[in-house]
């Protein structure tokens, strides 16, 4: 049984970038944040980021047992370091997410950490939302609408996460409760980082364009750019969701390019994506805070000030953390499914109506003791 009133709930998350795990602890209630507490960070060594990248695009398998083994061992390393801690959100790793089929896969067992961390874990988050018929992403919006709150902010804004893949939530912190009309619009808007990060890796064995240095020294080649816009992803109306390697086809794109051409017009795609996005929100939004490690790319920022109608800064500006914002987001989560909140809404994954997902998983002597404890209040 959770505690009323305010616990610290403990988020990790291991994105579509593959640079790590990202844990941070939240002080919630599952609606208004009361505090931001520890951070840590494990990184994957270039080997565990290959075998990752081996089960990308796949589906559940004997075959991806030692995938799943270092997901599950590299969260229980970086959560075992957290004390105090009430309950865990793990999200898992993605390999593979089509809603339009209703499937998707985060790999990792929430009921292995549960045993190796002896702390309630919340964990597949996704998979109701998708089975209803939503697009089960992006999660992070009624995250994004309690920090809104949070910081005191009383116009509707934007918060943009710049991981493998750009997720932009519109919100409006004026509105009580994110599930309610007008509160959240959420969607991916399109490639961020991945498709750069693998032109990097292959052609120069970094892991990324560093400071955007490569992209900088590069011409945009604007044909490509075209082409990339001319994809039905961006008629769609949001909500609307995206895998990694849904754009798979931008390294063709380039692939006669000179590496500073193809990192520019990379580069360009993400930012561009993002422009289009903005013609779904709401209202304009008055300000957009970016997250999520393209911030740290200032020829991304800078075309991002560029392509959008309202100032562009990190998350920081208002006491954020860009770099911990999605595990912290499934801290928040992880409370709002404890608590049988919602944590998407149409406006978000566009299922049906307003739903929490997620399966709680307890270690085994708990489990009985939380038994006891339902049959006691009956």
């Amino acid at each position: 049984m959770l505690k009323k009133g305010m616990v610290r709930a403990l988020g990790a998350m291991s994105g579509t970038s593959l640079d790590g795990v990202d844990a941070a602890v939240v002080v919630t209630d599952g609606v208004r944040i009361e505090a931001f507490g520890p951070t840590a960070f494990r990184a994957y060594s270039d080997d565990e980021q290959a075998l990752l990248r081996s089960g990308l695009g796949q589906w559940p398998s004997d075959r991806l047992d030692p995938v799943q083994e270092l997901v599950e061992t590299a969260h229980a390393h970086v959560l075992s370091g957290f004390d105090s801690v009430d309950l865990i959100g793990f999200h898992g790793q993605t390999l593979a997410h089509d809603p339009d089929n209703r499937r998707t896969h985060q790999i990792g067992d929430g009921r292995v950490l549960a045993e190796v961390l002896q702390l309630p874990i919340v964990w597949d988050f996704r998979s109701n939302d998708v089975d209803l018929g939503g697009q089960g992403a992006p999660l992070a919006p009624f995250f994004h609408h309690a920090c809104a709150q949070w910081a005191g902010l009383d116009a509707p804004v934007g918060f943009l996460n710049l991981g493998g893949v750009g997720n932009l939530s519109w919100v409006d912190p004026r509105i009580s409760r994110p599930q309610d009309d007008g509160a959240v619009l959420a969607f991916d808007t399109g490639p961020a980082n991945a498709p750069l990060n693998d032109l990097v890796q292959v052609r120069t064995g970094q892991p990324y364009d560093a400071a955007g240095a490569l992209a900088a020294a590069g011409q945009v080649d604007m044909a490509a750019l075209e082409r990339f816009l001319e994809h039905g992803y961006f008629r769609k109306i949001p909500p609307k969701s995206l895998d990694r390697d849904d754009f798979s086809m931008l390294s063709d794109a380039v692939k006669t390019l000179s590496d500073v051409d193809a990192a520019a017009t990379l580069t360009a795609c993400a930012a561009a994506s993002v422009a289009q996005g903005m013609e779904h929100c709401p209202t304009p939004p008055a300000q957009v805070f970016v997250t999520g490690g393209g911030r740290h790319n200032p020829t991304l920022m800078a075309m991002l000030a560029a392509g959008l109608d309202c100032s562009v800064m990190p998350v920081e500006q208002i006491g954020l953390d860009g770099d911990m914002l999605e595990a912290q987001a499934f801290a928040y989560l992880a409370v709002r499914v404890m608590r049988g909140l919602p944590t998407s809404a149409p406006g978000t994954t566009g299922v049906p109506s307003a739903v929490g997902g997620g399966i709680l998983s307890y270690p085994l002597s708990a489990q009985e003791t939380s038994k006891a404890l339902t049959r006691a209040e009956k």
